[in-house]
């Protein structure tokens, strides 16, 4: 690429925010913010379906691809490198809450 002005700032705009989350507290901080809003996403949907029941299914359905897609993306990039990057990280503890959020709903409904 040309070594542009807008390149240079895009590549100490990125080194920058990089070295910001290399702190363990940021990098477990944003992890917990995904778990959390894994969580209000779980019991969003899961309130928005059931209030028109000619959704529940297909919601299921893309909660099923949506949880198995990333179980499939966290352990097979995690299995090759050894390592993961804190996006994967995140997408982890998102469906994480999700799946945690929609046992919550279910025991909820069941009693």
């Amino acid at each position: 690429m040309q070594n542009t002005r807008l390149n240079n700032l895009l590549d100490v705009v990125g080194a920058r925010l990089g070295g910001w989350l290399r702190n363990p507290w940021r990098r477990l901080s944003l992890m917990v913010i995904s778990l959390l809003f894994g969580i209000f996403l779980g019991t969003a949907i899961s309130t928005t379906a059931g209030q028109a029941a000619d959704w529940d299914i297909i919601a299921a359905g893309i909660l099923v691809i949506f949880t198995e897609s990333a179980s499939w993306i966290c352990y097979s990039i995690s299995r090759r490198r050894g390592t993961r990057s804190l996006v994967i990280d995140m997408l982890n503890a998102l469906k994480i809450g999700l799946t945690y959020s929609l046992f919550v709903e279910a025991f909820k409904l069941g009693s």
